[in-house]
């Protein structure tokens, strides 16, 4: 059985869009340098960190918010993937009405764990990435089954936005480092999730 990955991109203050994230604004106003890493002018350890997100990945869970964008009129387009598109759950209480990329996502309304076990049967052996947006990372995360957490912290102060990290009274998350990588764009930090 594959492992569960999350994957994101945040500011330095921990905010994975700025303010004001909307359809027009996926990444809030003034939230596009924290993809700089992706879209700029990468180095060879962006574009590994990049090719990293796509190797090896058999399932995605997402957000009902990051679906609205990436299936929306600027979201990803019909012909975006090179190779076999993975399987794709949204986890959400309100499927849409319609949706433009018709084939490409199933909807569970039924929350994050029944959400996994469709991804980890649709992966196979390979790994299923949790890839936004902020609430559903933390819901994994906080609910201890997330296997390896990979954070791409860009070089901006956002003040406000969509948090990855929350005040919480749970247990602390131990994290174990693994590797890191740094570039102009961002600092690439893998981290294992010590299981209690």
């Amino acid at each position: 059985m594959g492992r569960v990955l999350l994957d994101i991109t945040m500011s330095l203050d921990g905010f994975v869009t700025g303010p004001g994230a909307d359809l027009t604004h996926g990444l809030g106003i003034g939230g596009e340098p924290l993809h700089d890493w992706i879209t700029g002018e990468q180095t060879d350890a962006d574009r590994e960190a990049f090719e990293r997100t796509q190797t090896g990945i058999g399932a995605v869970l997402m957000g009902r918010r990051t679906f609205d964008l990436l299936d929306g009129p600027q979201g990803w387009s019909a012909d975006g993937f090179s190779g076999e598109r993975p399987a794709i759950f949204v986890v959400t209480s309100n499927p849409p009405s319609r949706v433009r990329l018709d084939g490409w996502f199933e909807f569970v309304p039924d929350g994050i764990r029944p959400a996994l076990k469709l991804a980890r049967d649709a992966a196979c052996a390979q790994d299923v990435m949790i890839m936004g947006g902020g609430h559903l990372c933390r819901q994994y995360l906080y609910a201890g089954l997330v296997d390896e957490l990979r954070v791409h912290v860009a070089p901006i102060v956002l003040g406000d936005g969509t948090p990855l990290f929350e005040r919480t009274t749970l247990t602390p998350i131990r994290l174990v480092p693994r590797e890191s990588a740094s570039t102009p764009n961002a600092t690439h930090l893998t981290y294992d999730v010590e299981k209690p």
